[in-house]
Order: structure tokens, then sequence, then C-alpha cells
């Protein structure tokens, strides 16, 4: 088995910045000197082997009261977010993101079982896909969303079966067309019977197990093997399946990489995913350490990500419950993806969501509207540049980004033409100047 390439170059600063937003949700200047001070080995590690995994700051507010993450509205994408947030293992609540939007689970009427589901994927975060396969196949949430329970051997129900293939294991040859026929979607519907679950006024559905009155025991045939097949087995065959590796190596590599890898890469991913029996942290910190990371372009963060980076940038919590509004405004709300294939990644980014991360930094500054009465009147442009590159933790921005800001910067004194507005203009300069740092096309992307 080849090795998979590893990057060779500096690991300073822009490079550990950068591998903290893919693999994490960015840091402070001072987390990317000392990623960087580890070197990218042990810097990787430190990522996806963390010894820690505590909460740390005040717990979420929805502003006056503690979250109800179960219950109100809203409040389970404040529950999550606020894990971002506060976690000292953000790649492992990174990693959960990723599984949350490739097994994509929407609206199941119960906010206690999506956050469940949401706990299940962080458990199996950088552990075995065999395992994390197996769980999701009997979780609750998507017994619901993909209509598991109502998979009965008179009357099998195949949503569940094609989406295991199609979106969750094989995916779509673009050469050959689907890895599987009808015949095993049919086949795998069959072997998924047996979920059931009791459907309770004013709860939902509770109880959910498996019965074997309701399982099709019948021999079935599910690409070309013949047997007795039930979810267990359903499960194995997919992981099992020639288009299994493939698929898992470039879906999981486009989470992190923009551009697909070459043929070599790609190669060696599956041989050391097929053998470390299925093992997710090994692929990807092979991913973290590829040279395609650091010299490739620039990945566009997911709404939910810009968003919990910036509040960790400014060492905020979770005090305001319009982060739910304002993160479906962007493009990703937490529990509901668009569809069962999950968020576009390729489309972050247009008019309409735009407006979402404008508000998404707007929200980030309020608490810190500068006072016009008492602001430096004598400001000069390259301070005002200045102080707002270290409100955010000084990022690492372009020369032409840092050159758009200065000559924004520098025109605003052009417009003071009374003592009056010396304090005033210059303190509203500053916030804009926060406000297009953080909106700038550097920090929307890594």
């Amino acid at each position: 088995m080849a090795d998979v390439p590893r990057y060779q170059g500096a690991f300073g600063r822009a490079q550990a910045e950068r591998l903290l937003w893919r693999a994490a949700f960015g840091g402070t200047r001072a987390e990317a000197d000392r990623l960087a001070d580890k070197g990218l080995v042990k810097g990787v590690r430190s990522l996806t082997r963390p010894r820690n995994t505590d909460l740390v700051g005040p717990k979420p507010t929805d502003g006056e009261n503690p979250i109800a993450p179960n219950d109100a509205w809203g409040h389970d994408v404040l529950w999550w977010l606020d894990r971002m947030v506060r976690t000292r293992a953000p790649a492992l609540e990174r990693m959960a993101l990723i599984w949350h939007d490739w097994f994509a689970t929407g609206d199941v009427s119960s906010q206690k079982l999506s956050i469940k589901q949401a706990k299940l994927f962080r458990k199996h975060a950088l552990g075995s896909f065999k395992d994390l396969l197996l769980d999701v196949t009997h979780d609750p949430a998507m017994l619901i969303w993909l209509s598991g329970i109502d998979n009965h051997k008179d009357a099998p129900n195949e949503n569940y079966g094609r989406e295991l293939m199609e979106l969750f294991t094989l995916g779509v040859s673009d050469e050959t067309g689907y890895p599987y026929s009808e015949d095993d979607v049919r086949e795998q519907a069959r072997a998924l019977t047996g979920w059931t679950a009791t459907w309770k006024d004013d709860v939902g559905f509770v109880d959910f197990r498996f019965e074997e009155g309701r399982h099709d025991k019948g021999s079935k045939t599910i690409f070309g093997q013949t047997g007795n097949f039930d979810w267990r087995d359903s499960c194995r065959l997919v992981r099992t399946h020639p288009a299994h590796a493939p698929y898992f190596v470039k879906r999981l590599w486009a989470h992190f990489i923009p551009v697909p890898p070459d043929a070599p890469t790609q190669a060696a991913l599956e041989g050391l995913y097929v053998a470390s029996d299925y093992a997710i942290r090994p692929v990807v910190e092979a991913i973290l350490m590829h040279p395609e990371l650091y010299t490739g372009p620039s990945l566009v963060k997911p709404p939910v990500v810009a968003i919990a980076g910036m509040l960790r940038a400014r060492d905020r919590g979770i005090d305001v419950d319009s982060w739910s509004w304002i993160s479906d405004m962007a493009g990703q709300r937490l529990f509901r993806p668009p569809n069962v294939s999950g968020w576009d990644e390729t489309r972050w980014l247009d008019t309409s969501s735009f407006r979402g991360r404008w508000y998404g930094v707007s929200e980030v500054l309020d608490p810190d509207e500068l006072d016009h009465d008492t602001y430096d009147r004598d400001e000069t442009p390259a301070q005002a540049l200045d102080a707002a590159l270290r409100y955010w933790g000084r990022p690492t921005l372009t020369s032409e980004t840092q050159a758009q800001l200065l000559a924004f910067a520098t025109g605003v004194e052009s417009l003071i033409t009374a003592d009056w507005q010396r304090r005033a203009f210059r303190a509203d300069r500053q916030m804009c100047l926060r406000a297009l740092i953080a909106t700038s096309p550097d920090y929307q992307a890594s």
C-alpha cells in the first residue's frame, strides 16, 4: 500500500490557522502560534486525539434564561453551537457536524431525538465508520426520517435502503451510473425490516425496538450475494462493496479540501481506510497532513463554522437566541438540512445567504458598540486598521485585502468636516472595519 503524500513545507501561523479552520472552528492568534510550534504531525494529532473534551466558559442562555434544547424553538441550535464554541476538543465537534451533513436528518418533530443523534455523531466522530453506520441505521431520528419504523415484512419501505447506498456509502459513478440495481434496493429494504416504535400522545414516538415478527426472514440477494440477511448484514454488504472506499474517501476529502484528490492520493487513502478496518481517524489525519490542504485553494467556511469561529475569537458564549434564525438565513440551520442529501457545500456563498453572514457579524459586534463621546479623536487610519485586526485576534489577511481596508479607513478622513465628527466618525469607522474584516473573502474562506 502506497503512503499518502505529506506536506513538507513550512508550518507557521498561516498554515496553523488554515488547519484550525478546516479541522475545527478557527482559533485565536495565540492558539495558532501554539499549534505552529508543535509542527505538522503533532499539531494535527493534538486536534484529532484530544486529551480534554470538557466545555469551558459560561453555560448558554437565550439572553435571559438557560436554554431549553429539548423544548424551546431553536434552542437545539443553541445547544450545539454552544458546544462548538466552548469545547476543548473542537475537531470532534467539527466531525460530528460533518456526519450530520453526511447522514442528513431533518425535522423529526422531536428536538430531543435530533440532539440524541448529534451525540451519536460525536461518539463516533473519529472512530469506526463500521460502528457509526450500524448505530445510525437504528438511530431513532433516522428511523423516523427515512421510514425505518414503517418498514414491515408485508410492506417493505425502500427509503432507507436506497439512501443507505446512494448517499451514505456508495454514491453514484459518473461513468457507469449507480453501483447497485433497483433489485438491490428492494432486497435491501427487505433486509432492513423489523424496526418499530410506539406512538405516545403529547410525546411522540417512544420505545424504538426491533421485533422479529416484523422482519422478513426469507432469502435475499444483494450485490449478487444470497442469504437470510438482516439489518446488520445490510450495513456489512454496503461497507464491503467495491464502490464504498472510493466514495468514502472522495466525500470525506471534500469536507476539508475543495479540489478532488489525485489518483495516487485517492488510492493511498482507500488502502489506508480498508487496512485500518474502516477507521475514520487515520484517513482524517492523512487528509489534514496532505500538501493540498496547505498549498491548494481556499475553502469557504460553512455558515455555522464561521459563526462558531467568530464567537471563539471573541471568547463569547451563547447569550442570545438569535443564532437559530441567523444561521438559517446564512444557509445552515442545524438539524434542518434542506433534504436527505444534506447541504450543498458549493452554494455556501450566494446573494441570498450572504445576508445572513452579515447579520451574524453584526450580532457578534453588537455588545461592543463604541461610544462616540469617548473614542480616540486622533486615531489614524493605520491605527484604526490595527485595532480592528486586533479585535479579531489578528487573522491572516492578504496584502490586497489589507490595502482595501486601509483605503477605506483613509477615505473616512475626508468626510470629517466638523470637530464633533472627529470622535463619532472614527468610532463608526472602527465598527465598519471590524465588520469588513469579518465579511472579507479572506475571513469567510480559509
